[in-house]
Parts: structure tokens; sequence; C-alpha cells
């Protein structure tokens, strides 16, 4: 199960470290390992989100999410992204900003730098809306009950997790913005940080929309066939399908994708701090992506997620974590180490309180029984 799964994932790891260590030499091999190792580490509890949302597919769909959509991972977040940053940022086309990459990795990264408000305000207002939508839903099972029960009733207050993080935006804007870091010193962006956090949004009411309503309607759907079927049943006739389920798992497709765009955020701007070289670190967080994708559909399968009810808690945790990092990161620097770790702490706290749950309802069950 494991060989078929992280498969392809031992696969490019070979042959993408074994392809630095020939074109560039070792050095270029140590910083590729290192940044496959940051963007896993990273990255962790989005494919515990991931897997949240991959379960519902069916097992094309979940094909699909491992092969076009890591395509789409790596080519679009992890190379086209930061050329795209580089050219919007310089007003540069993207084969000049390539080149300015190659030839002038100093320059690169200060253009990178200048962006970084922009992109940390998008990243941080969409990861803060999935943090609140989550924590204000009523759950069957509440990790941390003392703050989740409170909340699930605040929750009932109609587009509460908008109100508060506009206010988040706000303050961010007030206060971070004011003097963001950039390549040439403390610059006041506020105005950038406000329409690229309005941006992030946006992003997140559409994309999150299209997938509730297509999900909604595969419900109804499912609902309404199975009707039919039970009165096909009785009069000995079967009933096609009509297909929706495709056009359901499509938008859910895309949300993934966007929700992976933005957990690469902290990962691709993470990753400036070790190397400029543009390839090496396509390359070492290309890696770490087919190690996120290979675990989101391994947590699946396993059913991990219903067998230890606390994970998708504590990654939740971990993404509001990061969108708080993310905004403050506008003005002051925070190591990836401390990202990093934040997220696998609550992680790792998350599937030792599922575990201590299964083994007490283990206990009381052998109880019962005697």
């Amino acid at each position: 199960m494991v060989l078929k799964t992280f498969g392809w994932s031992f696969a490019i790891t070979a042959l993408g470290l074994a392809f630095a260590a020939w074109q560039w030499g070792w050095e270029a091999f140590g910083i590729v390992l290192i940044l496959s190792i940051l963007e896993i580490s990273l990255s962790f509890d989005n494919a515990v989100v991931n897997a949240g949302i991959l379960k519902k597919m069916n097992a094309f769909w979940q094909k699909i999410f491992l092969t076009i959509g890591i395509l789409i991972a790596v080519f679009g977040m992890r190379l086209v992204f930061p050329v795209a940053i580089v050219a919007i940022s310089a007003k540069v086309g993207p084969i000049e900003a390539i080149q300015l990459a190659l030839d002038h990795p100093e320059q690169y990264e200060a253009l990178v730098t200048d962006a970084h408000p922009a992109i940390a305000a998008f990243g941080g207002m969409f990861l803060l809306m999935i943090f609140l939508d989550f924590i204000f839903d009523e759950r069957e099972h509440k990790w941390l009950a003392w703050l989740e029960r409170p909340l699930a009733k605040l929750g009932k207050v109609d587009m509460l997790s908008v109100c508060i993080a506009l206010i988040a935006l706000l303050v961010s804007a007030m206060t971070f913005a004011v003097n963001a870091h950039t390549s040439t010193g403390s610059v006041d962006k506020s105005a950038t940080v406000l329409l690229a956090g309005v941006a992030g949004l946006i992003t997140y009411l559409i994309v999150g929309g299209l997938s509730s309503y297509f999900e909604d309607k595969l419900e109804e759907e499912e609902e309404r066939e199975h009707e039919e079927e039970e009165k096909a049943k009785a009069a000995g006739k079967p009933v096609s399908a009509i297909g929706l389920a495709g056009k359901a798992a499509f938008f859910l497709f895309l949300y993934l994708e966007v929700l992976d765009a933005s957990f690469s955020f902290d990962g691709v701007i993470g990753a400036f701090a070790i190397t400029n070289h543009i390839f090496w670190m396509a390359l070492g967080l290309g890696i770490g992506a087919m190690y996120v994708r290979s675990l989101t559909v391994y947590l699946v399968r396993q059913g991990t997620l219903d067998d230890y009810v606390y994970l998708e808690h504590g990654a939740h945790y971990a993404i509001g974590a990061l969108a708080v990092i993310l905004l403050v990161t506008i003005q002051h620097e925070i190591s990836e180490i401390v990202t990093g770790l934040i997220g696998v702490v609550l992680i790792a706290a998350s599937f030792w309180s599922s575990v201590r749950r299964n083994k007490r309802l283990e206990l009381e069950g052998s109880t019962a029984e005697a």
C-alpha cells in the first residue's frame, strides 16, 4: 500500500536529486533536498485538510488530483508563480523574468521581497477564512471543547467569519502594512495589502461557494436517484445516472488547487531564504509537493481521518496559525523553522489526542462487555 501510493514520489525524488547533482553539483543536491523537506514540513497540514475534501471524490478524481493536479501544483505554484511575481512587480515579460532570475539573482530576490506584503495578505486572508469557517461550524467531535463549543454557538451569526477576516485585514493594513518589510526598507503598503487581502477573500468565497453549491446539488441528485432506483426496482426497470458527480468533483478539484496554492505561499517565499536559483527552488518544492499529494491520498485510502477524528482539527488550527503568521510577516520576518514547527506540533498534538480517545473508547467498550 505504501509503495503503491508513494511510488511516484520515491521515483521523482531519486530522479530529481540525481539530476540536481549531475547538472549543478553536490551543493545543488543538498539545497534541493533541504527544500523538499521544508515543503513537506510546511505542507503536512495541507495534506490533512486536502484528505478531508478528497475523500468525497471517487477513484478517478483522486487519480486526476495526483496527475494533472500535481502538474498544476509544481509548474503553476513552484515555477510559474515566482516568475509571475517578478514579471508583475518589475513590469517585464515572463521570459525576461526568468533571465533576471538566472543572471541577476539578487535583483530577482529583491523584487520578490517587495511583492511579499501582497502575497502574504492574499494567502493570509484565504487561509484565515478556511480556519474561521471550520471553527465556527457545529461539529460532532470537538478537540478543544472549552473553546469550540462557544465558538460554534457564535457561528450561528450570519457572515461572522467574513466580518472577523475583514477586521483582521484592516488591523494588518493599519499596523503591519504601514511599515511593511521590503528590499529598500520599511515602506507603506497599506493600499496594496488591502487590495490583495480583499482579492484573497473574494477568491475564497467564489471557489468555496461554487464547491459547496455543487456538493449540495450532488447530494440532492443522489437522493433523487436513490428514490428513482427504489421505484425502478419495484417496476423491474433500471435507472441511468445523469453524471452530475463529474461537475461537482470538478469544482472540488478546483477548490483543492486553490487551497494548495494558498498553502504554497509560505513554502515558495521561504525558499528564497535558502536559494535564489529558480530551478533549484522548483525542483525541491516540486519533490515536496509530490509527497504532500501522495500523503493526501494515503490518508483517504487508509481512512485515517475517520480513525483519528481530531487530525482535521489540528490541521485547521495550524492553518489559522499560518494565516496569522503570513499577516505578521508583512512587517516582521519569522523563521520558516518556526512556521513549520507550529504546524507539526499542532497536528502531532491532535493525533495524540485522537489516539488517547480511541484507547479510552476501547477500554469503555471492554468494560461494558465485561
